[in-house]
């Protein structure tokens, strides 16, 4: 094996697109779990068909295709955005017509020019070794800029991501760090579509994220595995294309689908097991209650002979139950009080149904088109242009009451406690804090926060 990956890397284009497809790789997974969880996942087929018609037109110019592909597939990802923001024409249906007319546009342009050939196919369906250096060279450069630019505004992309409306509350301009994804995204699908042709690289968008998904729930993890499976796919799949002269893209999606089958096959499992263990469990607490029935009230007797110890249960049940509630009220902290609310928001599956507690200042804020105000606990921070930032949570008495008195004034410091619970609105869930006490507190704690 080892001689077989010796002789494989022997050839300089071979290390070239094992270099390439492994950051593409990289910026595709990394990309993609965001785009799922935007629901723009077929973002990266829309986009790719417009890829086809660039290079289709920079074929038939005889200029290099990227440096034709890239500005033009960029100018159709915000185009992209501008319509599903701002139009009647949303989602799927602006995917849609722009793909197929850049596609269309491809095909004219095509059959009016060179005709369909061997380029027309590779662009369709992947050629990662019949890549140029200056294509190599500019391929790694972008590439490690989409990964710099994901890492250094990580947080940035997560938290529009996960709850774009409150992110812009918050003063993240949700605008620009969504023309960032569509750059990103644009730059990986141009880069990719060498590699997996414009047939399948949405594949390489979707499937690590998705079969992430099958085993982890947070947003690091998920992450984590997804560019660990993406790179782990192209590498097994550039080997099988190059043991059994099989095309690369191909074999990678390949590689992918046995991946994803597998974590669906060990989630499943997972799921059976935990079902079982809890049947076990029910069983056994029916035996202890039938063993309790018929013993003396309020003991339990053990089964093996000796001195019977008795155990009272009303005490121990209130004991667990104070216990359990001590345990499930998490405490919002002034030290990394942001760190811990944007992990509340990143990670809500965590902390839904338990009790949040904190303090800050209290704010309504009052939104164009909306009758009723929205309340807010929250101190301010740093954000994306100087100190205009905060975090906190939106609060609400969960019962219906006209009067004023229920909340403070505006600036007051106070405490908050409640359960977190979700609203949806417009299609999307909205995190907030169920109140059962909101206190008006005389000593304050730093209004400013920066971390």
């Amino acid at each position: 094996m080892f001689t077989a990956l010796a002789e494989m890397f022997s050839y300089a284009f071979l290390v070239r697109a094992f270099i390439v497809g492994t950051l593409v790789s990289l910026c595709a997974a990394l990309l993609g779990v965001s785009l799922i969880l935007k629901r723009y996942s077929m973002i990266g087929d829309g986009l790719s068909h417009v890829g086809f018609g660039t290079l289709a037109l920079a074929t038939a110019l005889n200029v290099a295709p990227l440096t034709v592909s890239i500005p033009l597939v960029v100018a159709a990802a915000f185009l992209l955005l501008r319509l599903s923001e701002n139009s009647r024409i949303r989602g799927d249906a602006a995917i849609a017509l722009i793909s197929t007319g850049s596609l269309a546009v491809g095909v004219f342009i095509i059959s009016m020019t060179t005709g369909m050939n061997t380029d027309v196919c590779n662009f369709l369906f992947g050629s990662i070794l019949a890549m140029s250096r200056s294509d190599v060279y500019l391929s790694i450069g972008l590439s490690v800029t989409v990964l710099i630019l994901f890492v250094v505004f990580y947080n940035k992309l997560f938290a529009i991501t996960f709850d774009e409306t409150f992110a812009g509350a918050t003063g993240v301009r949700t605008g620009v760090y969504n023309m960032l994804i569509a750059l990103l995204t644009a730059v990986t699908i141009v880069l990719g579509m060498r590699m997996m042709g414009a047939m399948l690289i949405s594949s390489l968008i979707v499937f690590p994220a998705l079969s992430s998904m099958r085993i982890f729930k947070k947003f690091k993890s998920v992450t984590v595995c997804s560019a660990c499976v993406s790179t782990l796919c192209f590498f097994a799949g550039i080997i099988i294309s190059y043991a059994f002269a099989t095309p690369t893209g191909a074999s990678v999606v390949i590689i992918n689908i046995f991946v994803f089958l597998l974590f669906w096959a060990v989630n499943a499992f997972s799921v059976f097991m935990k079902e079982k263990r809890t049947a076990a469990g029910m069983a056994a607490a029916l035996c202890v209650f039938l063993a309790a029935s018929c013993g003396s009230p309020g003991a339990v007797k053990p089964a093996t002979g000796g001195a019977s110890q008795s155990v009272v249960l009303p005490n121990a049940v209130d004991e667990v139950v104070i216990k359990n509630r001590e345990a499930a009220v998490v405490e919002i902290r002034e030290k990394m009080f942001i760190a811990q609310t944007n992990d509340v928001y990143l990670n809500a599956e965590d902390y839904v149904g338990k009790t949040i507690r904190l303090q800050g200042l209290f704010k309504i804020e009052q939104y164009a088109g909306i009758e009723a105000p929205y309340c807010f606990v929250l101190r301010y921070g740093p954000g994306c242009c100087g100190n205009d930032g905060n975090a906190g949570f939106e609060v609400a008495w969960d019962k219906e009451s006209s009067e004023e008195d229920l909340y403070p004034e505006i600036d007051n410091w106070v405490e908050a406690e409640g359960e977190l619970k979700y609203y949806e609105e417009d299609g999307y869930p909205y995190l907030y804090i169920a109140l059962s006490s909101l206190r008006v507190l005389e000593e304050r704690g730093a209004e400013f926060v920066t971390q």
